[in-house]
């Protein structure tokens, strides 16, 4: 790609203005990079892409009751031709794994310095795959001290989900479910709802056969 002649064009898609602002100031004073859009969330962000085809797309994992893990793998499903480049808080192992199994081209944490955004943001829309380097640190760690990556359970299910999943494995119904996490009882529906669409399964009882054979309602 020529940075003269065609430029990187970014998408951000973040629940804080604030930084969403700060990161598309960035990303518009480097040569060759056009933020042409921001989206607060995941349905925002995919009429977003759609409209403006971005070649790479900032993503936070976090984005209100949105799971950027989810939206990642959407836009690798829908818009392959679009890197993700996933840009949080998490540090932990399970959040990388669940997000390049996702579909994400690179991993950085919001600490980075600007100079490894920019960085990450060339590489991955030159089709290279990178992380940060606290993220490759820790990978590093892993590869060195004979550790597999950790599996991540039910990785297309946002966090909550997979907290409402662990629940109703465990024999919970939705009354108990909504007292323990502290939710109304029509949330915690809609969550068991979009849990047994999201994962296949026909009704409770399959979901909860499901999420134990996946390691989630067992101790």
């Amino acid at each position: 790609m020529s940075e003269a002649s065609t430029p990187i064009r970014v998408v951000v898609v973040d629940d804080h203005p604030v930084f969403r602002l700060g990161m598309g100031a960035l990303l518009a004073s480097l040569d060759g990079v056009e933020v042409v859009g921001d989206a607060e969330d995941a349905a925002a962000a995919h009429e977003l892409i759609a409209a403006q085809q971005p070649d790479v797309v900032l993503m936070d994992l976090h984005l209100g009751e949105d799971s950027g893990i989810e939206a990642t793998r959407a836009v690798a499903r829908t818009h392959p031709d679009v890197a993700v480049l996933v840009i949080t808080m998490q540090e932990d192992d399970e959040s990388v794994v669940a997000s390049i199994r996702a579909g994400a081209s690179g991993y950085l944490l919001k600490g980075a310095s600007p100079d490894e955004v920019e960085r990450a943001v060339r590489a991955v829309a030159n089709g290279e795959m990178i992380l940060g380097p606290k993220v490759a640190a820790r990978a590093m760690a892993t590869v060195t001290s004979g550790r597999t990556a950790v599996r991540v359970p039910f990785p297309e299910l946002t966090d909550r989900e997979r907290e409402v999943l662990d629940l109703v494995a465990r024999g919970f119904d939705n009354t108990t479910i909504s007292r323990r996490l502290v939710l109304s009882p029509k949330t915690v529906r809609n969550h068991v709802a979009n849990v047994l669409n999201k994962i296949g399964a026909s009704d409770r009882s399959a979901a909860i056969v499901a999420a134990r054979e996946g390691g989630l309602g067992i101790d």
